[in-house]
């Protein structure tokens, strides 16, 4: 078994085929074919079964999988840790965040780790919801979560970093507001996305305080359509405060929430799995507290 064996299981596991993991690898699909059918004869068992075109890990595979990533992103660290004795810290970073901190505060913080790390790699990836995002962590699909409490982050390591506060967005031409109650806002006809997103566990959390279910008039997958719909008056929406100050430039009515709300962000990492880039990267991420 070896690294390149352990690469082409992985490709075929995230592209769903062997000919797409092969392109991705930049293998001529019959040598990872036969690669990964070596690896199933040492192994004893098969990893895949093949359905038409596509293919579906089988237990054993199932198995393997966690175990390879782990493999990968140890021989990675070992690699990397030889750079950063050398004074270059190289290789990759792959990050996973709410889709709601993806311009602030991830943007800055890639960004700012970017300009310090310029030989450092960074993927950053949209988990489907926060349960998706703690078991991209877990699986080593990626190093490092940014996501918000609480979160089911038993057994992970939780690095609080920043506070956000929430606040009501309303259509243009709201009557202003100096602040907005819970019981107010349950009043009102709301944009939203679909329950199990941290968006609407916001809404959902805020209302509960004063015993109200949201009044839904829009319910949207697409998070980049709440402040154009809130623009359009199809309703008032809560955002976190960098999302609304961008919706008040164009023209939306911002109004704290009383008493406040807010959210604590977090990163959180596998415990014992580490490298020079993510150490560098929690350490950043104490400078946007």
């Amino acid at each position: 078994m070896d690294v390149r064996q352990l690469q082409y299981v992985l490709a075929v596991v995230d592209e769903g085929t062997f000919t797409a993991a092969a392109t991705t690898c930049s293998v001529a699909q019959p040598s990872l074919s036969q690669s990964v059918k070596s690896l199933e004869r040492e192994l004893g068992v098969e990893l895949f079964l093949r359905v038409g075109r596509r293919v579906v890990l089988t237990p054993a595979g199932e198995a393997f999988v966690p175990a390879a990533r782990a493999a990968l992103r140890s021989f990675q660290t070992v690699r990397d840790e030889v750079q950063a004795v050398v004074g270059l810290v190289a290789g990759r970073l792959d990050l996973v965040a709410l889709p709601t901190l993806a311009i602030d505060p991830v943007a800055h913080m890639v960004g700012a780790f970017r300009r310090a790390h310029p030989n450092v790699m960074v993927r950053l990836a949209q988990p489907d919801g926060s349960d998706d995002l703690v078991r991209s962590v877990r699986n080593g699909t990626a190093d490092i979560g940014i996501t918000e409490m609480p979160a089911a982050t038993d057994g992970l390591m939780v690095q609080p970093f920043a506070r956000q506060e929430i606040v009501a967005v309303l259509p243009p031409g709201s009557r202003h507001r100096r602040r907005i109650t819970a019981a107010q806002l349950g009043a009102l006809p709301i944009v939203t996305q679909p329950p199990g997103t941290s968006t609407r566990s916001l809404l959902d959390i805020t209302l509960a305080t004063a015993g109200l279910a949201a009044r839904v008039a829009v319910e949207t997958d697409q998070r980049e359509a709440i402040v154009p719909l809130v623009l359009q008056g199809a309703g008032a929406a809560l955002l976190p405060r960098p999302m609304a100050d961008r919706a008040r430039d164009e023209g939306a009515v911002v109004v704290p929430l009383e008493p406040p709300v807010g959210r604590e962000l977090v990163l959180i990492h596998r415990e014992g799995v580490s490298s020079p880039a993510i150490r560098a990267f929690l350490a950043l991420a104490g400078s946007f507290a």
